[in-house]
């Protein structure tokens, strides 16, 4: 089947004189399945860009709350949320989540017209995303997988880093509409492509995290002030988002602002998966995966990633 065409409704980059934030332009019928830290600010930022946006979410005393708030509209299910819509946008938690929201008789591909397209920004396994797409395609809707970075202050400032797979027409249509709410939006190959980019970033993540625990703790015991140290070695080769973000808080033993760590290990659970049936090794990510499942027992699985350097408070026998 060939590509439908990018949608008229919205202006794509080299469209006239269109901000790269793109919020200005045409507008375009959207909904947006699941309003949870992510997904209510993402909502939002393209409201508040002029689009037509209808929002469904499971529980919908939310859903009501966001429409009330945004001045945009909900509806009870994603069939119903989708119906008419050029663009379809998801942040949901897992596989099953995404399929409960796109398969089935209320599911959003009930309801989606031809030659739309659904924008995932769900973290999940190219598994699930090679399989929706191809159940999308069927219907002559496209597919683009965009898993974001950014955590919830990317969401809420519109700053998020977007790594997208599908078809190329498929991404040039979507771009603007997910320039609403990103700083980066870079595609990188066929469908499936923007979900692997993720297990790289997650990847590089929990080793920085990791290895910033490491370095923190060794400076509080060699008497040394770990604030200090750390805005210093920011500055070097040592430097890192992470570090300079985020050592003040491990330091203060303060692990309530971040990516949790439940939802990391499912992350590093769809990577290690991956690398297991590419045939790769990734010794650093499987520990730390289960220096996470350490985290988890002393009651840490909704703490933020950075709570791996609670490890080493415990194994010292210091309070957590």
């Amino acid at each position: 089947m060939d590509s439908p065409p990018p949608p008229a409704t919205v202006a794509r980059r080299g469209q006239g004189a269109r901000p790269r934030n793109g919020r200005e332009g045409q507008m375009a019928k959207l909904a947006f399945l699941g309003l949870g830290v992510m997904g209510y600010p993402m909502a939002g930022h393209l409201k508040a860009a002029g689009h037509d946006v209808t929002v469904y979410n499971r529980t919908t005393a939310k859903a009501e709350k966001w429409a009330a708030e945004h001045g945009g509209s909900f509806a009870a299910t994603p069939r119903e949320a989708v119906a008419g819509c050029d663009f379809v946008m998801a942040c949901v938690g897992n596989d099953d989540d995404l399929r409960s929201v796109v398969t089935g008789a209320d599911g959003a591909l009930a309801g989606m017209k031809e030659g739309a397209i659904f924008v995932d920004h769900t973290t999940v396994s190219a598994i699930v995303t090679e399989e929706l797409a191809a159940a999308a395609a069927e219907k002559g809707i496209g597919w683009v997988d965009a898993p974001v970075s950014g955590g919830q202050a990317g969401a809420e400032n519109g700053q998020l880093a977007i790594m997208c797979g599908g078809e190329e027409a498929h991404f040039a249509a979507a771009e603007p509409v997910m320039d609403c709410y990103s700083k980066m939006t870079e595609h990188f190959g066929p469908v499936g492509s923007g979900q692997k980019t993720k297990m790289v970033n997650q990847i590089c993540i929990v080793g920085a995290i990791q290895s910033i625990s490491e370095g923190l703790y060794f400076a509080m015991k060699a008497g040394l002030d770990p604030k200090k140290v750390a805005n210093l070695v920011s500055q070097g080769a040592g430097g890192s988002w992470q570090l300079a973000n985020r050592a003040g808080t491990m330091v203060d033993n303060e692990f309530n602002h971040g990516f949790a760590v439940d939802w990391m290990r499912k992350d590093l659970d769809i990577a290690l998966t991956q690398a297991d049936e590419m045939g790769l090794s990734l010794p650093v990510t499987a520990l730390v995966d289960q220096f996470y499942a350490e985290v988890q027992q002393l009651g840490g699985g909704r703490w933020d990633t950075s709570s791996l350097i609670q490890r080493f408070r415990r194994m010292n026998g210091e309070e957590v």
